[in-house]
Order: C-alpha cells, then structure tokens, then sequence
C-alpha cells in the first residue's frame, strides 16, 4: 500500500522511510507541507503520516487543503506537542489518529496499519480469500497447510490484491499503490512481480486465485473462478 510521509526531520524521516519499506510499503516522503500537498494532489495514497510542526505549512494546514479539496486520504499527525488542544483541533479537522514523539515503532507500525485498513474498510489485519491468509502485523502467507515466504514487495502487491478482492485492478493502479515516484522499474514491473506471486501462491494442484483480465488487469478472486 502506498504511504506519503513528510517529516522535516531529516534523519527521523530517514529512518521512518526505511522502515516503512521494509514493511513492505511504497513510500513517497518530503520535508515541508507545501511538497506534501503536491504530492497529495499527484497520486492516491492510502494514508498520509504527518508532521504537525512543518515548514512553509503545518500539518495542520495540510490536512485542512487537503479536506477542502476533497482529498480523504486518511492522515495520522506526529507532533512533539502532547496538548489536548493540538488533538482535539487535528481530530476536528478529520485526522484519524495522532501520536506524539517520542514514540516506539512499532506503535508507529501498527497506526499505519490501522490507518490502512480504515481507508480499505478492513476490519481486521488478517486478510483471507479462499484458503489463503495474510496476517499483515505478523508480516505472514499461508495457504492451505503451508506457510508462504515472500519479499516485502511482493507481500505489498498480494496485500494490495486482498484488500481489493474480487475487483479488477489495472496495472497503472497496482503500479500507482505499490511503487513509490522514484522506482526505477521496467515498463512491465508489475507482470513480473504478478508472476512471481502466481508461482509462490497458485501451486500445483490449487485454485488459482490471481486472474488476468485482458486489456484491463489482474484480480485476486475469491473461490473457484475457473482458468483466466
């Protein structure tokens, strides 16, 4: 899933990228609520991690542009400030959550996961299709009796496919959600890594649950939907 972070502390946002990525997420992050509102208007992100105190506009001021021009990426604040008043404005302004610095990160790692699941309408983190389970705070694939090892991009790609089952995603879309402005892929980037996933998920012998719909997509599709 796609996460716009922006942070005007360098070394902070640094790490938060990293780490980010290493979950699995595409990230795009920037320095200054100025940059995050272009980026918010450029692409659709599933969630927005915000710091409050920015140069040129505060998150603050961010959230409040983005709602006014009808942007409904959900937003979680970061803010050194711990004021009741600070919360009550941002969650007025129609931020989902807030958490103050210093925090542990994996605090920071399960926000961002509900942030996602609220903008997906998930009701939980473990995500099922057919006999296929994916446990996203667990970081886990299993199909059937047995457990499924996957890189953190394809674990973003087939995360991206559940939360979005049974619907058809073009392959602009998955590349949109999935990678982040600066990846440098081939055209067919997301062929490959749909074909990586088949071998890992569809095995000898199962459904295949990852169909391709021609001219328009791919879709995970819950339950037997025959040969595409």
């Amino acid at each position: 899933m796609r996460i716009l972070l922006a942070e005007d502390e360098r070394d902070l946002n640094d790490i938060l990228t990293k780490k980010l990525s290493e979950e699995g997420y595409g990230v795009d992050s920037c320095y200054d609520g100025e940059e995050a509102l272009d980026f918010l208007e450029a692409a659709e992100y599933d969630g927005a991690v915000l710091d409050v105190m920015m140069p040129r506009l505060d998150g603050f001021a961010v959230l409040e542009r983005m709602r006014g021009r009808g942007i409904a990426t959900p937003v979680l604040f970061l803010t050194a400030r711990d004021g009741i008043e600070d919360r009550v404005r941002g969650l007025d302004l129609g931020a989902s959550d807030y958490l103050v610095k210093p925090f542990a990160m994996d605090e920071l790692l399960a926000r961002v996961r509900a942030l996602v699941r609220r903008a997906s309408g998930a009701r939980s983190g473990v995500l099922t299709a057919d006999d296929l389970t994916l446990d996203t705070a667990a970081h886990t694939v299993r199909r059937g009796g047995r457990e499924i090892e996957l890189s953190s991009r394809e674990f973003a790609l087939l995360s991206y496919l559940m939360h979005n089952k049974n619907i058809v995603l073009s392959r602009e879309k998955i590349e949109d959600h999935i990678w982040n402005f600066d990846h440098e892929g081939g055209t067919n980037i997301v062929d490959v890594y749909i074909s990586y996933l088949r071998k890992k998920i569809d095995g000898a012998g199962e459904r295949k649950l990852i169909h391709t719909l021609r001219g328009s997509g791919y879709m995970l599709k819950d339950g037997d939907g025959g040969k595409c």
